[in-house]
């Protein structure tokens, strides 16, 4: 068996193992955002300041992410799994921290609750704009390709996205509470982190 062959095992896993952390990601950003509107309303600064806490996030975790991928190509996997708990912990946090803040910030001005919500929700979303990334890394170095491997990851992730959103929708707000929902995502994330854990001992 070739290492070209070898190297498809752990890169083909990675598409379903990607597609999860999307529905995770997607039922948190709507739980946090519904949890952050009840405390500072629902009015276009709100939407605003929450949106964009997301997307900086994101990004920055995406900077960081690629930055430690090129020092570290060795232990990639370990590294998802390890952001996927780390999502999964604060997720299972989040709830009484959201309310705790929430109350201790509600009558503050508005630049003051932009602070508040991009430092609240910082750590979860850098971590999940981490994972992209690591990933994609972690494909090239096994498979090559960068396009193919951007694209067929970041495919899945958006596809799991797209699932997370109507699964909110159409399922988890009719049978659970946001607390609960939240808790469904957390369970995502550690199971992913399992999967990325046992695919890194795999294939180390």
């Amino acid at each position: 068996m070739s290492l070209h062959h070898d190297a498809r095992g752990p890169a083909a896993a990675l598409a379903p193992i990607f597609f999860l952390s999307g529905v995770a990601a997607l039922v948190y950003q709507i739980c946090w955002q519904r949890m952050l509107f009840v405390t500072f309303g629902i009015d276009i600064e709100s939407v605003t300041i929450i949106v964009s806490t997301f997307m900086l996030g994101l990004g920055a975790g995406a900077l960081a992410g690629g930055w430690i991928a090129d020092r570290i190509p060795a232990r990639l996997l370990l590294l998802f799994a390890l952001c996927e708990l780390g999502i999964g912990l604060f997720g299972l946090a989040s709830a009484p921290l959201i309310r705790a803040v929430g109350e201790l910030f509600i009558q503050s001005p508005r630049p003051v609750v932009a602070v508040v919500n991009f430092v609240l929700l910082l750590v979860p979303t850098s971590l999940m704009g981490a994972t992209l990334p690591i990933l994609v890394t972690d494909a090239v170095r096994r498979l090559g390709g960068v396009g193919v491997s951007v694209g067929r990851l970041y495919f899945f992730n958006t596809l799991g996205a797209t699932a997370g959103a109507l699964l909110v929708a159409m399922g988890i707000f009719r049978y659970l509470d946001l607390a609960a929902a939240i808790q469904s995502a957390a369970a995502i994330n550690f199971c992913v982190a399992a999967l990325g854990g046992l695919l890194a001992w795999k294939f180390r």
